[in-house]
């Protein structure tokens, strides 16, 4: 389907809903709450002796955290980026644009170039997995320098544009879009959901494609498709109801795609440290936060910072309580997994920690 005219109001609508709507999802969690650690009477360390620093799309956090996509292509999107994305580099952390499609469509640039306040930070461009399709190879490297991304982002957001009144209605060729983008870029490659999660399946499949790192987007945070029912009408709007609760929860994701070989981003329902640890735990490289973090940019002041730092001492202090001096050790120690959760590993997929429960 060709870009509406519209698509930058579509865009403002996005923002304003993703920061003060009621867009998240009413029952199914993230996931989080149905794991628990294993206390350490005895951890053996010094605060300041964990080590967060972990290696992502070519580049070395200080914190296994990014700013998951969120926002671009408005006015107001300038302001947004250019914050989150100093933010990133003020704390060693990853940037992820929201979705690039008005720059690539119709040359829309607002909010789509930080590297003048984050020159070291990892940022991540973003199309949709439709738009990659429809354009060159070379078309995706030129929207990657433009923004000076370091790698980029292939989104799968089936779900979103099902609900959108003018969203895509045909994803054939996806698979193969993403095993040309992959052979020919010349950049990292992130596949990411945009709310709706990864199965093991599709994990499977992305890996035979050559992917290697994976963003879950899973269910738990945010539902874009509740972002769209707010903008529907009529049957429309019915269709984004029924299926406001879709998607495999963000902590079923990590764990699914355990043994295979790929990096791991978890993100969707992220919002403080003990969930980055968890997701860590379960095997994530690192964990995204969105809505949090827009929503601290809105209050003001120092809030973006201080909540991030909020996070990173969160997941620093969790780090102690188990006992793990670096972040690949969370993979070690116990977690206790409740039912609810258990319930979605399917068979046969190894879990990168040891579970009770």
């Amino acid at each position: 389907m060709p870009d509406s005219p519209d698509i930058t109001s579509r865009k403002a609508d996005h923002l304003s809903l993703a920061t003060d709507g009621d867009v998240g999802f009413l029952q199914k969690s993230a996931g989080w709450n149905d794991l628990d650690f294993v206390h350490d009477a005895l951890p053996e360390l010094h605060l300041d002796e964990v080590d967060l620093g972990v290696d992502w799309l070519g580049k070395r956090l200080r914190a296994p955290l990014v700013i998951a996509a969120m926002t671009g292509g408005t006015p107001r999107a300038e302001a947004i980026n250019l914050a989150l994305a100093a933010a990133a580099e003020a704390h060693g952390i990853g940037f992820c644009f929201g979705s690039q499609r008005p720059l690539l469509s119709r040359g829309v640039v607002d909010g789509y170039r930080v590297r003048h306040v984050a020159p070291t930070a990892l940022v991540v461009g973003n199309i949709g997995v439709v738009q990659a399709a429809a354009v060159s190879t070379e078309r995706l490297r030129e929207l990657c320098a433009f923004s000076g991304a370091d790698a980029l982002a292939i989104h799968l957001n089936a779900g979103q544009e099902l609900a959108q009144p003018e969203g895509d209605r045909d994803f054939r060729g996806g698979l193969d879009t993403i095993r040309r983008v992959v052979a020919e870029l010349g950049l990292p490659v992130l596949v990411k959901e945009t709310g709706c999660g990864l199965s093991r399946h599709t994990g499977e499949r992305l890996v035979a494609a050559g992917v290697r790192a994976v963003d879950t987007g899973g269910a738990g945070g945010t539902s874009w498709v509740a972002v769209e029912m707010h903008r529907a009408a009529g049957e429309q709007r019915s269709l984004a109801e029924r299926f406001r609760e879709w998607g495999i929860p963000t902590a079923a994701s990590v764990a699914g795609l355990g043994g295979l070989p790929l990096t791991i981003c978890a993100t969707g329902g992220v919002a403080s440290g003990l969930d980055v640890a968890k997701a860590l735990a379960l095997g994530a490289t690192c964990a995204g936060v969105a809505r949090p973090l827009l929503q601290a940019h809105a209050r003001g002041g120092t809030a973006l910072h201080d909540t991030i730092t909020t996070i990173v001492n969160e997941l620093r202090t969790a780090m102690v309580l188990v006992g793990a001096r670096q972040v690949a050790d969370l993979r070690r120690v116990p977690l206790v997994m409740a039912e609810p959760l258990r319930r979605w590993l399917p068979p046969g997929a190894p879990v990168r920690t040891r579970l009770y429960g």
